[in-house]
């Protein structure tokens, strides 16, 4: 009789954290935050102790799953409507070498050392540092590279935009960080968009500018 519960509970819950964790949204397991791996775990416990003691109601396990899928849930949509949110609950890319030159003030804040940098190089099929035009790492924990001779950051090059990893405008956010990198000003972006008959930034949901100063501009859905 108990098999047959342990059977049963485990066909139960199964079905139960499909359905968690559709609801949850889609995301590629390796590029999971912090919070998603969290939960996933947490839940991922709940769930076996409830399979593996038949002596216990079940409700009892399934009501703490319920709760972190509420969390996870309510985070997810602060997520989409604050950027500062999604930075404490996501985290944000890190620009750990520019222009051949490697950044070890961020590498330190990151907790990021030198044997992860060489190895993430490697994946990427670098040979020297210098030939790094922007390493970012990413709120994953993956290295993003994009070397000198890369023709996406070719500057003699008017065809070519830079990096997607720099907008300058997300979710109607001007991101003045990112504007500096690029030696641009929130006047001449506001300047720009006004040429475009945009005169809200709030309006925007990315906002992009390639290596001449031409901007691509994806409005918010009505």
């Amino acid at each position: 009789m108990e098999y047959y519960t342990i059977i049963l509970r485990t066909i139960f819950v199964y079905f139960i954290l499909i359905g968690v964790f559709r609801l949850m949204g889609k995301r590629e397991i390796g590029k999971l935050s912090v919070l998603d791996f969290v939960v996933s775990i947490m839940i991922a416990e709940l769930a076996v102790i409830s399979i593996e003691d038949p002596q216990v109601p079940m409700l009892k396990h399934l009501v703490g799953i319920f709760v972190l899928f509420l969390i996870q849930i309510f985070l997810a949509f602060l997520s989409l409507k604050s950027k500062k949110v999604r930075e404490i609950v996501d985290g944000k890319p890190s620009i750990i070498i520019e222009n051949g030159h490697i950044n070890e003030n961020e590498m330190k804040k990151q907790r990021y050392n030198f044997d992860d940098l060489l190895i993430q190089l490697r994946e990427n099929n670098i040979k020297n540092v210098a030939d790094v035009e922007f390493g970012i790492l990413e709120a994953t924990g993956k290295l993003s590279v994009f070397t000198k001779d890369d023709p996406e950051i070719d500057m003699e090059d008017e065809r070519s935009p830079l990096p997607l990893v720099f907008p300058v405008i997300l979710d109607g956010k001007i991101q003045e960080d990112h504007l500096k990198k690029l030696g641009k000003t929130s006047l001449w972006l506001r300047q720009e968009l006004r040429k475009m008959g945009i005169r809200d930034p709030k309006n925007i949901s990315i906002c992009t500018v390639n290596n001449k100063g031409l901007l691509y501009v994806d409005k918010k859905d009505e």
